[in-house]
């Protein structure tokens, strides 16, 4: 964009490229475009300001003294106040009031330069009309589109918005995810509490039969000492019982040899005997029943036991089954949630693809629209810096050209000096 405000010596190429840069410029760059305008409005004026003054003054200084009010006054007057008034009428009117100044050449050669400055300052004007024109246009166009810079506002806040609804897929992912964990942490805990109340339970219960088999083992040690007791005191009769044996057969003997004639007395051997058998009996029938009755209570506990022990495997075995019921209804659940999120992220990212195709297609057609306009601009510019190359080559010849006359005006007016 600097190629705008440079300088005067550059090609429409190189107007045209600048020109082009519009699409990739900001705001700030669009104001040196309208500077770069505002510029060849002001060469303009000073190319009509340089042919007025130069002109007005270089000829009319130049024939004043020599043509008097005839020419100089009419070249001075005239051309100097081209930009006011016109050149044509000045031109003639002074160049027309003394004919005997000039030879028949000299004056059509002046006619023609008369007229074709009149030509030129002409399309100077034209220039200066079409370049305001031009600049009331951009001046519009600025005006309707001065959030040029919301273009890249725009495609950024997109590129934004794309990144913000990833990232909220990528939230309602992880979040998913979470919730899964959550669930499936949950689920574990549950099963942890069952197994810890399980475990309480079966502890509780094997508690129990420690103390019912602390109870037998009481038991069982006071059957033992009442068994060890019943042996003592069957040793304790026993040894009674022969010490007695012992004395009668002492006293037995001592009487034998006393009494021959006396009648037979009583077979203690086996009076002792049969005393021993009924001990004996006795003795066994204590150890059978107090046998049967361990027994019977040994086998009353095992019953209890296997009856609680069968009882709380139906129990685990109901709670393992209502578990998995439950796992599997926990499983239906997750599935159809995991469903039920998949379908509504869907549906969201149809409603945020549809909305954001709507923009990106009006994004799409504001950018033609203004390619279209900008497209414009640079056709304007284009067509505007041919004419100004074109006035250029023209105010140069024409300078050329008065450069080349000069000479012979300066001595035509010599004479009329010296008369004077």
């Amino acid at each position: 964009m600097h190629l705008l405000h440079t300088g005067a010596q550059y090609s429409a190429t190189e107007y045209t490229s600048a020109i082009a840069d519009i699409r990739n410029t900001d705001a700030s760059q669009l104001c040196l475009l309208v500077s770069g305008l505002c510029w060849l409005s002001f060469l303009s004026l000073q190319i009509k300001t340089s042919a007025g003054a130069g002109f007005g003054g270089g000829l009319g200084g130049g024939f004043g003294s020599s043509a008097g009010a005839g020419f100089g006054g009419g070249l001075g007057g005239g051309f100097g106040s081209s930009a006011g008034a016109g050149f044509g009428g000045g031109f003639g009117a002074g160049s027309g009031g003394d004919g005997g100044l000039l030879s028949g050449m000299e004056k059509e050669t002046m006619q023609n330069l008369n007229d074709r400055l009149a030509a030129y300052l002409t399309k100077v004007h034209s220039l200066e009309e079409g370049n305001t024109n031009l600049e009331h246009k951009i001046r519009e166009w600025y005006e309707k589109n001065v959030n040029l810079p919301g273009y890249r506002i725009t495609f950024w806040a997109s590129c934004l918005s794309f990144q913000i609804i990833n990232a909220t897929i990528d939230n309602a992912r992880i979040v998913l995810q979470i919730d899964n964990s959550r669930l499936a942490a949950d689920d574990f805990r549950l099963k942890y509490e069952n197994e810890a109340a399980l475990r309480q339970s079966v502890e509780a219960d094997i508690n129990g039969l420690r103390r019912v088999l602390d109870e037998l083992t009481l038991t069982r040690a006071d059957l033992e000492m009442q068994i060890e007791s019943l042996n003592e005191e069957l040793a304790y009769l026993k040894k009674n019982h022969e010490e007695e044996l012992q004395g009668f057969q002492g006293n037995a003997t001592g009487q034998v040899s006393v009494e021959m004639d006396a009648a037979p007395g009583i077979d203690l051997t086996k009076l002792l005997n049969d005393m021993r058998g009924q001990y004996e009996v006795i003795a066994e029938q204590n150890r059978k029943e107090a046998e049967a009755w361990f027994n019977e209570k040994v086998n009353i506990l095992d019953m209890e036991l296997k009856r609680e022990i069968s009882t709380n495997t139906e129990q685990l075995q109901s709670g393992k089954s209502e578990i998995t019921d439950l796992k599997r209804i926990l499983q239906g659940l997750e599935i159809e949630l995991q469903s039920q999120l998949k379908k509504s992220l869907e549906d969201t990212l149809a409603e945020t693809e549809a909305s954001y195709c709507a923009q990106l297609s009006q994004i799409q057609l504001q950018i033609g629209n203004l390619e279209s306009q900008l497209f414009q601009v640079r056709a304007d510019m284009e067509r505007q810096n041919a004419q100004y190359q074109q006035l250029l080559d023209i105010k140069t010849r024409l300078e050329m050209e008065i450069e080349t006359y000069r000479p012979g005006m300066v001595q035509t007016g010599g004479p009329q000096s010296n008369r004077k």
